[in-house]
C-alpha cells in the first residue's frame, strides 16, 4: 500500500492505539487524535481512488502534488507518534529494584507527563498542516479533477503494432510457432474434431502476440471463420463480443458494432447460434482476469468440428484456465543476435566492429532474450550508428539500461507496455514490487529474507487465518503468476526459494521508485543526483565519485530503511545520524565490528535488523532500546553471549541464528518472548529440556531446527510427546546429516500442518532398524516433504505406510535436493573441525 498511500496503513491502526487507556493522553489531545484519523481516513480514500485512475487517464500534476504531500505528511505523524510510544516503552522496561530505583521511577513519571504534553503539542501542530492539505483538497477539486487526455502511444496501439512486423524481425518465432501448431494439431481422428483451446503465457514484451499472430496466419485457411480480439486491462464485454461477431461473419453483422440494443447475454447467445456446425479458428489476445475468460469461453460452442481457440496472457493461473499452456521462452543468444543486428544494419550476418561488439554483447545480456527490448534498444542505436561518437553513446545507453534514466520515447514504449503488469496489481503488492529496485541488477533474491524484510518494512499486514509470513509467500507466488519476477530455485515444497528481476522489469520499477521518491540507490552503472529527502537508501558503491554524493547527516534524518551491499562500510556516515530508520541490512558487511552496535542500539525506530556475517562480537545491554524490533538476523557471526537485557524485546517476531549453537538458557529467556512466532536455531543433542523449552513458547508456529550430534549418540529415539506442546506450531523443519533420531507420540503438535525432513536415511536404517516416525499421530498434518540423503528404496514406503493411517491424509514428496544437502554437509563438516561455545545469554 504504501507506494500509493503512504504510511496511512500503518499510521491509522496505531492512532487507534494510541487512544488506548495505557497511553493516558490529556483529553483535548485524545480528541485531536480522533479528528486527524477520521480526516486521514478520507484522505487514504481519496489517494487509492487517484491511484486506480484508468491507465489512459492518469491524474494531473495538481492531483499527483496533493497526493506526495499528504503521504509525506503521513510519514512525518508516523515517525512523531513513533518517537512517542518509544519513550514511554522504553522507560516502562525499567522496573524498580531498589529505594534508588524507586526515586528514578518517581522522576519518571515527571518525564512521561512531559513526553505526553509534547505530543500533545505535536497532534496540534499536525492538526493545522492537516487542515491546509484538507482545505487544498476542497481548493483544487481534488476527488472531482477532470483527467488529461494521455500523450504518446496509448499500450492498445503498441500492442496491434505488433501484428504488423516485418517477416525479418520475427526471428526465432518460425520454430515456436511449429510448436504450437503442433499442439493444435495432434492426436487421432477422433481427438481431432474435439475442440482445443491452448495458452501462451510469458512475461511483457515477450512476443506472445506477434507469436499467436504468425500461428494465426498459418492456419486460418483450414477453417470454416475466425477471429482475432484483443482484450487488455479492462475489457468492455459488449464491445469485444460485438468485434468478435462481426469478424466471424462480416456480411450479415457489418453494423453490429453501431447496435446498441443487445445484451452481452444475447450476443453470447447469437455467437453460440453462428458457431454450432462451424469449424472456427479464433485467437484471444491480452487476457487479464480468469472471470473475464469465462465469460468469452460461454461463447465459444464446444462442437465436433474440429475447432480451435488460442489465447495469450501474462498470467499463468489464468493460461491454466485456458487449457493447454505453453510457456514462451525468451530468445536465444544467437537469435538475440541476430534481431539485434537485423535491426540496427539491415541485415542478421553484418556483425558491428570489435569496440561495438564488445559493447553490444553487454547489452544484450541485459535484454535477456526479450525481443521487445532488443528491437527498442537497437532503434535507438540504429539512430546513431554513423555518429563520430557511436562507441561513447552504445556505453551510454548500455549504462542507463536498469536504472529507469532513460527517457528516449522509444524506452518510454517499453516501458508502458511493462507497465500494465505493474498497473494491474493491487496497492500492497505494488508496493513489495517496488522494493525489489533496491537489488542490483541479477541479485539472487532469497525469498526467505525477502518475505521477512517486507514484514519488517510494515508491507505485509495479517490476513484471516495466516501467518505474516504465508500472506508474504502468497505475495512472492503472486508476482511469479503475474511474470513480473522469475522463480531461480524451487524447493521440494515446489515454491520459490529464490528469484530474479529481469533487467527491463527492474528498469521500469527503478524508474517509478525515482517517480515516487520511494527508494534511492547509491552506485551501479548509472549515477544521479540525489532527491532531497530519502526515505530509503540502497548502497551499491564503494568508489569515490559515489562517496562525495553520501548525503550530510541533516538529509539521513528521514531514510526508514538502509541496505548495504558492498562490504565496505567506511563509505557511510555515522548510523546515529539515521533518526527514523526502520529496516537495517547489513549482511556481509564484515567492517561492521562493535563500535557500530552502540549507534545501532540507539536506532528506536528499528523493525528489522540483520547482523548477518559482520564482525559484531558482542552486544551491549542497551539493545533494550529496540523495543519496536520484530526481525533480529544474527547468521554467521562471532557473538558468544547475549545480555540479560535481550529478553526485554518483547515485540521480536522472527529470530534466525542459523548454524549457530543455541544454550539451553538462552531458550528459556527466548521462552519469555510473547510474540516469536518464528525461530531458526542450531541444538546440539538435542536434549528432552530443549524440546519442552521450545514446545512451551505460546506465540510459535514456525521452527526451523538444525541438529547437531557430537560424542556418543544414544540408540534411543527421542520421543516428542505431550511435554512437548508446541500449541501453536504449524511448521516444522528438522535437518540433520546423520540419522534422525525423534519420534512423535499421539497427541502432540495437534496444529502441525507443514513437516521438513532432512536426514541421512542410510544412517537412519542402521541405527533403528526402521523408519518409524510416528507421523500418524500428527492429527492436522497436511504436507510431508522428506530430503534424504540415499533415497532408500523402503524409505517412501514406510512414510507412506504412516500417512495412510493419518486421519487427514497428508501429502507425501521424497526429493533429493543437492544444494540442501550440500549446505548440511558443509555445516558438519565446519562442526566437526571447530569446538566453539554455545551462544548464550548473560544471567541477571
Amino acid at each position: 500500500m504504501e507506494v500509493v498511500t503512504g504510511a496511512m496503513s500503518t499510521l491509522l491502526p496505531m492512532l487507534s492505539n494510541l487512544l488506548k487507556e495505557e497511553y493516558n493522553l490529556q483529553k483535548n489531545t485524545r480528541g485531536e487524535i480522533k479528528f486527524l484519523k477520521a480526516e486521514l481516513e478520507s484522505m487514504e480514500a481519496a489517494l487509492i481512488k487517484i491511484s486506480g485512475a484508468p491507465l489512459d487517464q492518469p491524474p494531473d500534476i495538481q492531483v499527483k502534488l496533493w497526493a506526495r504531500d499528504v503521504r509525506d505528511l503521513s510519514y512525518e505523524i508516523e515517525d512523531s507518534v513513533d518517537r512517542f510510544r518509544v519513550r514511554l516503552e522504553c522507560r516502562q522496561q525499567k522496573m524498580p529494584h531498589s529505594f534508588m530505583d524507586f526515586i528514578h521511577r518517581s522522576m519518571d513519571m515527571m518525564t512521561k507527563g512531559k513526553i505526553r504534553h509534547k505530543i500533545g503539542m505535536d497532534i496540534k501542530d499536525i492538526k493545522s498542516r492537516i487542515k491546509e492539505v484538507s482545505e487544498r483538497r476542497e481548493r483544487y477539486k481534488i476527488d472531482s479533477v477532470v483527467v488529461p487526455k494521455p500523450t504518446g502511444t496509448s499500450t492498445d496501439m503498441l500492442r496491434q503494432l505488433a501484428l504488423f512486423k516485418k517477416a525479418t524481425e520475427l526471428i526465432g518465432t518460425e520454430e515456436k510457432s511449429l510448436d504450437i501448431v503442433k499442439m493444435l494439431l495432434e492426436g487421432d481422428e477422433v481427438f481431432k474434431k474435439q475442440p482445443k483451446m491452448i495458452s501462451i503465457v510469458g512475461f511483457g514484451g515477450l512476443g506472445k502476440t506477434t507469436l499467436a499472430n504468425v500461428v494465426y496466419e498459418k492456419l486460418r485457411g483450414d477453417f470454416d471463420c475466425g477471429a482475432f480480439v484483443s482484450v487488455s486491462l479492462n475489457p468492455d464485454m459488449k464491445k469485444l463480443l460485438k468485434s468478435l461477431l462481426h469478424q466471424l461473419d462480416k456480411s450479415n453483422y457489418k453494423n453490429i458494432m453501431d447496435e446498441s440494443a443487445w445484451s452481452e447475454t444475447q450476443l453470447i447467445s447469437e455467437i453460440r447460434d453462428f458457431l454450432r456446425d462451424k469449424r472456427y479458428f479464433i485467437l484471444i489476445d491480452d487476457i487479464w482476469d480468469k472471470s473475464v475468460w469465462n465469460n468469452i469461453r460461454c461463447a465459444l460452442i464446444e462442437n465436433e468440428c474440429g475447432s480451435r481457440v488460442i489465447a495469450t496472457t501474462r498470467i499463468l493461473d489464468v493460461a491454466k484456465e485456458v487449457g493447454g499452456v505453453y510457456q514462451l521462452k525468451p530468445l536465444s543468444t544467437s537469435d538475440s543476435r541476430k534481431l539485434f543486428h537485423q535491426r540496427i544494419f539491415g541485415t542478421e550476418d553484418k556483425c558491428p566492429h570489435i569496440q561495438l561488439a564488445e559493447v553490444s554483447e553487454k547489452i544484450l545480456q541485459k535484454c535477456g532474450g526479450v525481443p521487445l527490448a532488443i528491437i527498442t534498444l537497437a532503434s535507438m542505436l540504429a539512430s546513431k550508428k554513423e555518429h563520430e561518437n557511436t562507441y561513447t553513446y552504445w556505453f551510454k545507453v548500455y549504462q542507463s539500461m536498469g536504472s529507469g534514466l532513460g527517457n528516449n520515447p522509444d524506452l518510454m514504449d517499453m516501458r508502458r507496455i511493462l507497465y500494465v503488469s505493474y498497473y494491474d496489481l493491487p496497492p500492497n503488492l505494488k508496493t513489495c514490487l517496488l522494493y525489489l529496485s533496491l537489488y542490483p541488477e541479477d541479485y539472487k533474491i532469497y525469498t526467505k529474507q525477502l518475505i521477512w524484510k517486507w514484514i519488517g518494512e510494515g508491507f505485509i499486514h495479517e490476513e484471516q487465518g495466516k501467518s505474516l509470513y504465508e500472506v508474504g509467500e502468497d505475495y512472492i507466488a503472486e508476482l511469479i503468476n503475474k511474470s513480473l519476477v522469475q522463480p531461480m530455485d524451487i524447493n521440494i515444497a515446489n515454491k520459490a526459494s529464490s528469484v530474479r528481476v529481469h533487467d527491463m522489469v527492474l528498469d521500469l520499477i527503478t524508474s517509478l521508485s525515482n517517480e515516487e521518491n520511494f527508494l534511492t540507490t547509491l552506485g551501479g552503472q548509472q549515477s544521479r543526483s540525489l532527491p532531497s529527502m530519502i526515505r530509503r537508501l540502497s548502497l551499491h558503491t564503494t568508489n569515490e565519485k559515489d562517496a562525495k554524493q553520501m548525503p550530510a547527516i541533516s538529509n539521513l534524518s528521514h531514510v526508514r530503511s538502509l541496505t548495504v551491499f558492498n562490504k565496505n562500510l567506511s563509505l557511510l556516515s555515522a548510523l546515529s545520524g539515521f533518526l527514523v530508520l526502520r529496516a537495517l541490512d547489513l549482511s556481509g558487511c564484515e567492517e561492521v565490528g562493535n563500535h557500530h552496535v552502540k549507534d545501532i542500539c540507539n536506532l528506536f525506530h528499528l523493525r528489522y535488523l540483520s547482523l548477518k556475517g559482520t564482525s559484531i562480537t558482542e552486544i551491549p545491554k542497551d539493545i533494550c532500546n529496540l523495543q519496536l524490533l520484530q526481525v533480529l538476523d544474527m547468521r554467521h557471526t562471532k557473538m558468544a553471549k547475549l545480555p540479560s537485557t535481550f529478553v526485554q524485546l518483547r515485540q521480536l517476531v522472527f529470530i534466525d541464528m542459523g548454524n549457530k549453537m543455541v544454550s539451553t538458557l538462552l531458550l528459556k529467556a527466548m521462552s519469555t518472548l510473547p510474540s516469536l512466532s518464528s525461530l531458526a536455531i542450531t541444538l546440539v543433542g538435542p536434549r528432552k529440556k530443549d524440546l519442552q523449552i521450545l514446545g512451551s513458547m505460546p506465540s510459535l508456529r514456525d521452527l526451523s531446527l538444525f541438529v547437531l550430534y557430537r560424542g556418543t549418540v544414544t540408540d534411543k529415539r527421542l520421543v516428542i510427546g505431550t511435554g512437548c506442546p508446541f500449541q501453536s506450531l504449524t511448521r516444522l523443519t528438522i535437518k540433520i546429516l546423520g540419522a534422525i533420531g525423534f519420534m512423535f507420540a499421539q497427541g502432540t503438535l495437534q496444529k502441525l500442518q507443514i513437516l521438513k525432513l532432512e536426514f541421512n536415511d542410510k544412517k537412519t536404517k542402521d541405527k533403528f532398524g526402521d523408519f518409524q516416525f510416528g507421523l500418524e499421530n500428527l492429527s492436522s498434518l497436511e504436507h510431508v516433504y522428506v530430503v534424504p540423503c540415499f533415497s532408500d528404496g523402503g524409505l517412501k514406503h514406510a512414510l507412506e505406510k504412516e500417512l495412510d493411517i493419518n486421519p487427514n491424509k497428508p501429502t507425501l514428496t521424497v526429493k533429493r535436493e543437492i544444494a540442501s544437502m550440500l549446505y548440511t554437509i558443509n555445516a558438519h563438516i565446519f562442526w566437526r573441525d571447530h569446538d566453539p561455545e554455545k551462544l548464550s545469554i548473560e544471567e541477571e
